[in-house]
C-alpha cells in the first residue's frame, strides 16, 4: 500500500501537500483565513511550475516569479497597477464573515407570505435538500455533454421531462428554462418560428397572465417587431398577422377558465396556443393538451424548491411532438451505447446556438438542473397520490378560507379557482394590506379595489385563522366562533372546479414515481444516480471556457438560511434590507473588478446577460437619436451564444476575421467598421480571446469602434484572466456580462442555475433593466425586464458575495495569477507532446491554451471525441472538444486545482499520446484500440469474454491513480445518431433501468 501511496505523488509529508502558516502575525488574526483554501497549489508548488515555465529566459527582472509570468502575458498598456479595492483587503476569516452576512440577512424579515404569482411556499423534503441542493456530488457536476459520465442527473432530467409532460399532457417536455417569464418569451418566438410567416406578427396575451410575464414578452418582441396585444382572452381576434396567444391556467387572479373554444378558434386561424401553468394545480384540473394548447410552460418552484427572493427556479416547457426541434433549451433523450444498453444523453444538439449561431431559434445555453432536479426528486417521492394529496390539500384550504371571508360580509370572486381568493376590499383595500402586514402576512393588492390571496402546502389552520382575523379587523360582520376546522366541516361538500374542467386522465403512472416513497429508497436513489457522475468531488474538470473552479462550502453555506430562501421576491421593500443590502455591495464590487460605473443583477445566465446587454445599447442608440445602427461586428472566433443574442436583438450580425494566430484580423475589423460606420451598434469580443490569448491592441480595437459610432460589449466568458489584473472597463468595453457561476464561484449544477450581471458605463447606466412589478429596479430611463425575478437569482447571490468578501483584492489578483500560472505550467508539460495552437507574442497562454489534436485522425484514426473518452478510464472528465478549433481541446485548470492534480492530467494526456503512437506505429489496431473503444465500463472488464487485443488492466486502470480509487463510467461510448433518429424523450421501461 504504500508502495502504492508513493507511485500516486502523495508518499511524503512535504510542503508540496502542508501548507506553511506564519507564526509571525498577532495571535488574534484570523487563521481560518480563505485565499490559502480556494488557490490550490502553495508557494513550493508556484516556485516549481515557474522554474518549469522559466520566464527568466524573457528577462532578468523578477527573475521566475507571478510577476514576471504576468508582464510577459498581459499587453502593458491594459495591466492594472493597483490592488482591487475590495474589503480594503482586510484579513477577514470564513468563521467571521458568516457571522458578519448573518446580520445582514437578519435584516430580511421572513413574514408569511401568500402573494402567488407563480411563486409559492413549499416543504422541501429534508433528504432532498441535505442530498441534493447542499449536496456538492449534486452541485459541482458541469453540463451533461460527456454522458457517459452523466447518467445520473440525466436519468433524473428525464424523469423531469416525463413528469412535465404527464402533467400538461403535451408529450414533448425539456430539461427546463431560467424562469417561467423568459420561457413564455421563449414561447412566442416559437409560435413565430412555427408559423414561417415572414411577417408582420401578432401575439395576444392575456392581460390575466402574471405581470411580470407580461413585460418580458414585451421586451422580447419589441426588437423583433412583433406586436403585442394585451387584453382579455374573451376578445382574442385571430386576425391573419396573429400567430399565437398565451393565456394563464390558472389566471393571475386565481380564476380558472375552460380555454377549449379559444383553442378552436385560434388553430381554425392557424395560430398556436401557449398555457402558463402551474403544475400542482393540473392534479386536479385537465391539462392544458386535452382542451387544446399547443404549448405549456411554469414554474416548477412549487414542488420543493424555496422561494429564494425570485430564484433560481426550473421553468417547464412541453410541446407536441411535431414541433420537437423548435424546442427551446436542452431535451434529456434515450439512446443505445456500443453495447447496446440503453443509455441517456442530450438529444438534438445541432439544435444549439454554438452551432447555428445568428440562425438559433434561441440564444440558451443553459438550464435550471439542479432546481429540476430537485423538483424531479419531490416528484418522485411523493408520487402520484402525494401530489393529489397536496393538491386537494391546497385547494380544501382556499375553500375554506373564501367561505370564512364571505361570513364577514366581503365579496368572494364567485368563479372557479384552485389555490387563490380573490376578494373585493373596495376602498378598504390600503387598510386590509397595512392590517395584514403589521400581524406579518403579505398578500397581493391585485387592483386598487381587490385582494388576492393564495396559499400553499405549508398553510396550516393557524395561518387560516391569522387571515381570518386579520380580515375580522375591517369586516361588516364578525366571525363568530367559526374555526378553521369548522368550516372545514361545513365546507366538506363545497365543490368549484366543474366536471368539464376536472382532471379524468392518471398521470405519473411509471414506476419510477412508486417506487421511492420512504425516506430510505429515496435517498438509495438519490445516491445511486449521484455515483454515476464525475462532478469536482471526484476530479479536475478542466474544460475550456467553463472556469470549473472551487465552489466553496463557506459560499454555499447561506444559501439555506431562511433568511435568505424563505423570502416571496415580490414583498414590500422593507422586509428585504438585507437583500438590498448585500445587492449593493456585489454590485459595488462587479464595478470595482470590471473598471465600470453602473451594475444590473437581474440576468439569470450568461446568455440573458449578453442579450440584455445588448438591449441596454440598442436603448441608449435609440435615445440619442441612433435607432438605424443594427450591425454588430463579432468575430468568427466568439462563443456561439454572441451571434444568437445580437439576432435576438434585431441587430444584423457581420462577421470578423482571425489571423493565422487565432487574434482578431483588425484590419479586417477597421474595414468592416468604416464600411458600416453609419449603422454600425456593437463590436463583441471575448478577452482574452476563446482562442486562449491576450492579444496585444484590445484598446485600439475599441476605439475604432467608438470611432465609427458603436458601442464594445466584451463577453465575460474569460473573466478568470482578468480579475485584478486588467478591466474591462479600463479596456474601452462599454458593457460586459460576468459569469457569476464561472468566474465568481457559483456552482454548475451539473446544468444550472447560473448568473449573468451586466456592469456598464456611465453613459448606459440609465438603460439597466427594470421590473413591472418591483419598483426602483434599474436606471432611471429603465428598459422592460428580462427575467421573471427583479434580481434574477437572488438566493445563489450570496455564494458571489461570500467569495468576494473573504477573497479581497490582494487575493483575488493571487487567484487569477495562479489561473494563469496553472494553465501555462501545463501548456509547458504538454508542449513536446502536442502542439499548443495558439500563444501570446511571448509564448505564453493566458488562463487557458488549445492542444491541436488535428493530424491524429490522419495519422491513427483518433479524434477528439477518442481521446476525451480515453480520459474518462482515467477518471478524468474530458477538456472542451472541438471548440473553437475543431478536432482540438481547450483546457483550462483553474487556480483552485493542486499542482497534484494537474500533473495527473497531463500524465494522462502524455500516456494518451504514447497511445497514440502505438497506433501510428502499427503496434495497435487503428480500428479496435483502447482510445476508439473507451470508455470501458466495470461491465466490459468483468465479463466472461474479452475481444479486444489489449488487457483489461490497460483498458481500465492505465495510472496509478484509477489503481488507487477508480471512478467507473456506467456506459459505454454513446450513438448519438441513434438517439435522434428514434427520439425517445421520456422514462423507459423500467427493465431499462435495471
Amino acid at each position: 500500500m504504500l508502495k502504492l501511496l508513493r507511485s500516486n505523488g502523495i508518499n511524503k509529508l512535504s510542503s508540496n501537500l502542508i501548507r506553511n502558516y506564519s507564526n509571525k502575525q498577532s495571535v488574534f488574526q484570523a487563521l481560518d483565513t480563505f485565499p490559502k483554501r480556494h488557490i490550490g497549489p502553495d508557494e513550493n508548488e508556484i516556485s516549481e511550475m515557474l522554474k518549469n515555465i522559466n520566464t527568466s529566459k524573457l528577462s532578468k527582472k523578477n527573475p521566475n516569479s507571478l510577476e514576471q509570468l504576468i508582464e510577459y502575458t498581459i499587453p502593458k498598456d491594459i495591466r492594472l497597477n493597483r490592488d482591487l479595492n475590495i474589503e480594503e483587503n482586510k484579513i477577514i476569516g470564513e468563521n467571521q464573515l458568516l457571522k458578519d452576512l448573518k446580520k445582514i440577512a437578519e435584516k430580511n424579515k421572513v413574514y408569511r407570505s401568500f402573494i402567488g404569482m407563480g411563486y409559492y411556499g413549499t416543504i422541501t423534503p429534508h433528504v432532498i435538500q441535505r442530498n441534493i441542493l447542499e449536496n456538492p456530488g449534486w452541485y459541482t457536476p458541469y453540463t451533461p455533454y460527456q454522458a457517459e459520465i452523466s447518467q445520473g442527473r440525466l436519468e433524473s432530467l428525464l424523469n423531469f421531462q416525463t413528469m412535465v409532460s404527464e402533467f400538461t399532457g403535451l408529450p414533448m417536455a425539456n430539461a427546463s428554462l431560467l424562469d417561467e417569464a423568459t420561457a413564455a418569451a421563449e414561447a412566442m418566438q416559437m409560435c413565430i418560428n412555427i408559423s414561417k410567416s415572414k411577417g408582420p406578427y401578432t401575439f395576444l396575451v392575456d392581460k390575466h397572465c402574471h405581470p411580470q410575464t407580461i413585460d418580458t414578452i414585451k421586451t422580447r418582441a419589441e426588437p423583433k417587431g412583433v406586436r403585442i396585444e394585451v387584453i382579455d382572452s374573451k376578445e382574442f381576434k385571430f386576425t391573419e398577422d396573429v400567430v399565437g396567444c398565451i393565456v394563464q391556467y390558472p389566471s393571475s387572479n386565481g380564476v380558472v377558465s375552460d380555454y377549449k373554444e379559444l383553442a378552436d378558434r385560434a388553430h381554425q386561424a392557424n395560430a398556436l396556443v401557449v398555457a402558463a401553468t402551474d403544475l400542482l394545480s393540473l392534479a386536479l384540473l385537465k391539462p392544458p393538451g386535452e382542451w387544446g394548447a399547443d404549448i405549456a410552460l411554469g414554474n416548477s418552484q412549487r414542488f420543493g424548491v424555496p422561494l429564494g427572493f425570485g430564484g433560481p427556479h426550473a421553468a417547464f416547457f412541453s410541446t407536441k411532438d411535431k414541433y420537437a426541434r423548435l424546442l427551446p433549451g436542452r431535451i434529456i433523450g434515450v439512446s443505445k451505447d456500443k453495447q447496446g444498453n440503453s443509455a441517456f444523453r442530450m438529444a438534438l444538439q445541432t439544435r444549439e446556438q454554438h452551432i447555428r449561431r445568428e440562425k438559433a431559434t434561441s440564444n440558451i445555453c443553459t438550464s435550471q438542473a439542479l432546481l429540476a432536479n430537485m423538483s424531479a426528486m419531490y416528484t418522485v417521492y411523493h408520487g402520484q397520490q402525494g401530489i393529489k394529496d397536496i393538491a386537494n390539500a391546497v385547494h380544501r384550504k382556499a375553500i375554506i378560507l373564501a367561505e370564512g371571508i364571505k361570513r364577514m360580509g366581503y365579496t368572494v370572486l364567485d368563479r372557479p379557482f384552485f389555490d387563490t381568493v380573490l376578494i373585493i376590499t373596495g376602498d378598504k383595500t390600503d387598510m386590509m394590506i397595512k392590517e395584514l402586514e403589521s400581524r406579518q402576512i403579505n398578500v397581493r393588492q391585485y387592483c386598487s379595489k381587490s385582494i388576492s390571496i393564495s396559499l400553499d402546502e405549508t398553510v396550516t389552520s393557524a395561518d387560516i385563522s391569522a387571515l381570518l382575523n386579520g380580515f375580522s379587523a375591517h369586516a361588516s360582520k364578525p366571525l363568530g366562533l367559526s374555526s378553521p376546522e369548522q368550516l372545514e366541516k361545513e365546507t366538506s361538500s363545497v365543490s368549484v372546479i366543474p366536471e368539464s374542467l376536472t382532471r379524468q386522465t392518471p398521470f405519473l403512472t411509471h414506476p419510477i414515481f412508486n417506487k421511492y416513497h420512504s425516506e430510505h429508497e429515496l435517498l438509495r436513489y438519490i445516491h445511486k444516480l449521484q455515483k454515476k457522475d464525475l462532478g469536482l468531488t471526484t476530479a479536475m474538470i478542466p474544460l475550456g471556457s467553463c472556469t470549473m473552479k472551487l465552489n466553496a462550502t463557506t459560499e454555499m453555506y447561506p444559501v439555506s438560511w431562511p433568511e435568505f430562501n424563505s423570502i416571496h421576491p415580490f414583498v414590500p421593500a422593507n422586509q428585504s434590507l438585507g437583500y438590498k443590502e448585500m445587492f449593493e455591495s456585489i454590485s459595488n464590487m462587479l464595478c470595482e473588478v470590471t473598471g465600470f460605473d453602473g451594475c444590473s443583477l437581474q440576468p439569470n445566465a450568461g446568455s440573458q446577460g449578453e442579450y440584455a446587454g445588448l438591449m441596454v445599447i440598442r436603448s441608449y442608440l435609440t435615445s440619442i437619436g441612433q435607432s438605424q445602427r443594427n450591425v454588430c461586428l463579432i468575430p468568427v472566433s466568439a462563443h456561439g451564444t454572441n451571434p444568437a443574442s445580437a439576432a435576438m436583438v434585431g441587430m444584423k450580425v457581420v462577421v470578423v476575421d482571425c489571423d493565422a494566430n487565432g487574434n482578431i484580423d483588425v484590419v479586417d475589423l477597421k474595414e468592416k467598421a468604416e464600411k458600416h460606420k453609419d449603422t454600425l451598434a456593437a463590436l463583441m469580443i471575448t478577452y482574452p480571446s476563446t482562442h486562449g490569448v491576450f492579444e496585444e491592441g484590445a484598446k485600439d480595437i475599441c476605439d475604432i469602434i467608438h470611432s465609427n459610432g458603436g458601442q464594445v460589449y466584451m463577453d465575460g466568458a474569460n473573466m478568470n484572466a482578468q480579475v485584478g489584473l486588467c478591466r474591462p472597463g479600463d479596456i474601452g468595453a462599454d458593457v460586459c456580462h460576468l459569469n457569476l457561476h464561472k468566474t465568481f464561484c457559483i456552482p454548475h449544477g451539473g446544468g444550472g442555475p447560473g448568473m449573468g450581471p451586466i456592469c456598464v458605463k456611465t453613459h448606459l447606466a440609465p438603460f439597466l433593466p427594470g421590473h413591472s412589478v418591483v419598483k426602483g429596479v434599474g436606471g432611471e430611463r429603465a428598459m422592460s425586464a428580462v427575467s421573471a425575478g427583479p434580481w434574477g437569482s437572488s438566493s445563489i447571490l450570496p455564494i458571489t458575495y461570500v467569495y468576494l468578501k473573504l477573497m479581497g483584492g490582494q487575493g483575488l489578483k493571487k487567484a487569477t495569477q495562479v489561473a494563469i500560472l496553472n494553465a501555462n505550467y501545463m501548456a509547458s508539460r504538454l508542449k513536446d507532446h502536442y502542439k499548443i495552437l495558439y500563444t501570446g507574442s511571448h509564448g505564453l497562454v493566458a488562463h487557458e491554451f488549445i492542444i491541436d489534436l488535428r493530424m491524429f485522425k490522419e495519422s491513427a484514426g483518433i479524434e477528439a471525441e477518442d481521446v476525451a473518452k480515453r480520459l474518462q478510464d482515467m477518471n478524468f472528465h474530458g477538456p472542451t472538444m472541438s471548440w473553437p478549433v475543431p478536432n482540438t481541446l481547450m483546457i483550462e485548470p483553474t487556480e483552485s486545482e493542486s499542482k497534484y492534480e494537474l500533473d495527473r492530467l497531463c500524465d494522462a494526456l502524455i500516456l494518451i499520446r504514447e497511445e497514440i503512437k502505438e497506433i501510428e506505429t502499427g503496434k495497435a489496431d487503428r480500428k479496435n484500440n483502447v482510445l476508439v473503444n473507451a470508455p470501458h465500463t466495470e461491465k466490459v472488464i468483468v465479463a466472461d469474454n474479452w475481444n479486444y487485443p489489449y488487457s483489461r488492466s490497460k483498458a481500465a486502470f492505465p495510472t496509478p491513480a484509477t489503481i488507487a480509487s477508480k471512478f467507473w463510467p456506467t456506459v459505454g461510448r454513446i450513438d448519438n445518431v441513434h438517439g435522434d433518429k428514434n427520439l425517445v424523450c421520456s422514462c423507459p421501461p423500467l427493465s431499462d433501468y435495471q
